[in-house]
């Protein structure tokens, strides 16, 4: 099922900012909106004159989401929907198609994280991962038709991780690792295919970053200490933000990366750099 919220806040905003015309008038959709560095991804460009769709799980997030974004005085939409689920992805697709055909940016940050060792893994739970792969290409797919159609070019962003590149002993996650490094291979094979009608696609790959991806195994209360764990895993001593992705997200979208398209950007700390 799919269930979709419109809120429309008032069109007066700051002027002079710099960069506050990154996005003015722009429409971004952002799959996996209403936690973490999605959810402060759409903050930042509703911020610089820009609307978003929020697509996510949870129908209480997803409001949450867009009632905050219209608090900012900025357009926003929500689309509720199980994305494991094909049928979902399918009404999802017809709402964009017939609803948000004038987006021109889109951002692909939805996914989970459950370390699991490889010889527990059962098929369903090896499907979980890449049912998500299936909605994120068929999504992708229904977004860069309209783009096409339009002719007004584009930018997308994926949300890659640092896992794709390299294996944690503490965190075993082949599945999610293999799902990630999909996206990857997806950037790089859309950036190609996409260049000559003017859409970027980009992805960002993440180190440890305290989002509520990780209360899928660990209790809410003990995020904090358990993530502060992993400090010492990134050369610069500390865990990343959403922010901090967000920062990364939003330069890849806008104008300032006009000249950037198959890039893999390492968000993480140092820790692709080396080890201390």
């Amino acid at each position: 099922m799919v269930v979709q919220t419109n809120h429309t806040g008032a069109d007066a905003r700051g002027m002079g900012t710099e960069g506050m015309a990154d996005f003015a008038g722009k429409k971004v959709i952002v799959v996996g909106g209403s936690a973490g560095m999605g959810r402060q991804s759409a903050a930042t460009i509703i911020d610089n004159g820009g609307s978003a769709v929020i697509i996510g799980r949870s129908k209480a997030r997803v409001d949450d989401t867009v009632a905050d974004l219209k608090g900012r005085g900025g357009q926003a939409w929500g689309i509720a929907a199980e994305l494991t689920d094909r049928a979902a992805v399918s009404d999802v697709q017809r709402a964009l198609a017939e609803s948000h055909g004038d987006a021109t940016l889109l951002v692909n940050a939805a996914g989970f994280f459950i370390p699991k060792p490889f010889l527990d893994y059962d098929a369903q739970f090896y499907d979980s991962y890449m049912d998500l792969n299936y909605a994120l290409f068929f999504l992708t797919q229904s977004v860069v038709k309209s783009m096409i159609a339009n002719a007004a070019g584009g930018a997308i962003v994926y949300v890659g991780s640092m896992w794709a590149h390299q294996a944690i002993g503490l965190t075993p996650s082949s599945g999610y690792s293999m799902q990630k490094a999909g996206l990857h291979a997806l950037t790089h094979n859309l950036a190609i295919e996409l260049a000559e009608h003017k859409i970027r696609v980009n992805a960002v790959a993440p180190a440890v970053v305290k989002t509520p991806l990780y209360e899928g195994f660990v209790p809410k209360d003990e995020i904090d200490a358990t993530l502060a764990t992993f400090a010492p895993l990134h050369p610069l001593g500390r865990v990343g933000t959403p922010g901090d992705i967000a920062d990364a997200i939003t330069f890849l979208l806008s104008e300032r990366a006009d000249w950037i398209t198959g890039a893999i950007l390492n968000v993480d700390g140092g820790v692709m750099a080396g080890r201390n």
